[in-house]
């Protein structure tokens, strides 16, 4: 099978495509034949081995070498084999998954419990655009930001791979919702089921005068003080992620926001997907939303599984509206 091996920590171009024997499934195992995938922050940041901070504080980054030689967190394809105490799942299967890595593959094995069913109104490149994105937006509106009927929610970064899944979960769930992105992407937003969209470009969501029950903080850049300006007196703060660096951030902005909100009346609280035990679970509540035509992938760039590097490249640039995905 042909994949993208990584062997040292750098660019793009340290992906290389190679020819390598395809895995096979073990015990609780799926072999998947993934279609398409999708890239993410959490791709990169692990095939740069940054921020640097965290080769030292994250058991999931090597110190001197990447954790995986094959990334891509996200896939999605047909079941090829199933390992030994596997029920529910047999070859021919169209499923999709959140995984730590190997999606950069033609082929992949999965653990039987990450795995759902995809959408049965989703092509393969719209479900592979799903698991890392809509998963964190879902955490961060339901489960870290109690979003519900009637929540008056804003979205910084609502533009990007999880702010557009943010901005549908919290519509679907109720909550009017506010936008916050460049003036390129103000009509996405709005086209996708927010009421008031704000240009940062040229307003400052913070000295509006608008309080919300929920600031979901895709973008990050900002400083507590100002997200307080923007929040209900006992309003809640979930943390997504923030510029990138080489050496701490995001990291550092999301700990720093973490640590002032203890000495805050707002909440403060952290959407981290990985670290989930129910991730299958998750997804299968995102593929009722998904049938049922609430949440649906936006979906930016579709790549060749040739041009894969591209792809990331394009994905580091951190400009793209929705999701970037390739095909396999």
């Amino acid at each position: 099978m042909k994949a993208y091996v990584l062997r040292s920590y750098g660019p793009a171009d340290r992906l290389a495509l190679t020819e390598t024997d395809p895995p096979v499934p073990g015990d609780g195992e799926v072999l998947v034949r993934v279609r398409a995938t999708s890239v993410n922050p959490y791709d990169w940041h692990l095939m740069r081995g940054e921020p640097r901070v965290a080769r030292v504080m994250s058991k999931g980054i090597g110190l001197r070498r990447p954790p995986y030689q094959v990334l891509g967190c996200d896939l999605a394809g047909d079941v090829a084999a199933v390992g030994d105490g596997v029920t529910g799942f047999r070859p021919g299967d169209r499923v999709y998954a959140l995984v730590s890595h190997g999606g950069f593959a033609e082929y992949a094995t999965v653990r039987a419990e990450l795995l759902t069913p995809m959408p049965a109104n989703a092509t393969y490149e719209q479900a592979a655009a799903v698991p890392m994105a809509a998963l964190t937006a879902l955490v961060a509106v339901r489960e870290r930001g109690e979003v519900g009927a009637g929540s008056n929610v804003l979205v910084n970064g609502a533009s990007g791979g999880v702010g557009t899944f943010a901005v549908q979960i919290a519509r679907a769930l109720g909550a009017t919702v506010t936008g916050v992105c460049r003036t390129r992407n103000l009509q996405l937003v709005a086209s996708i089921g927010a009421r008031q969209v704000v240009d940062y470009t040229a307003a400052d969501f913070s000295r509006q005068g608008r309080r919300h029950d929920v600031l979901v903080d895709v973008a990050g850049g900002r400083s507590l003080r100002a997200y307080r300006r923007a929040l209900a007196p006992k309003g809640t703060l979930v943390l997504v992620g923030g510029p990138a660096g080489r050496w701490v951030q995001p990291a550092g902005h999301v700990f720093a926001r973490m640590a002032a909100g203890a000495l805050v009346s707002q909440r403060v609280v952290l959407a981290d997907v990985v670290a989930r035990p129910d991730k299958q679970r998750l997804l299968q509540d995102l593929t009722s939303m998904i049938e049922a035509g609430t949440v649906t992938p936006v979906i930016d760039r579709s790549y060749p599984f040739e041009e894969l590097p591209a792809a990331v490249r394009y994905q580091e640039e951190g400009h793209a509206p929705g999701k970037v995905v390739v095909t396999v």
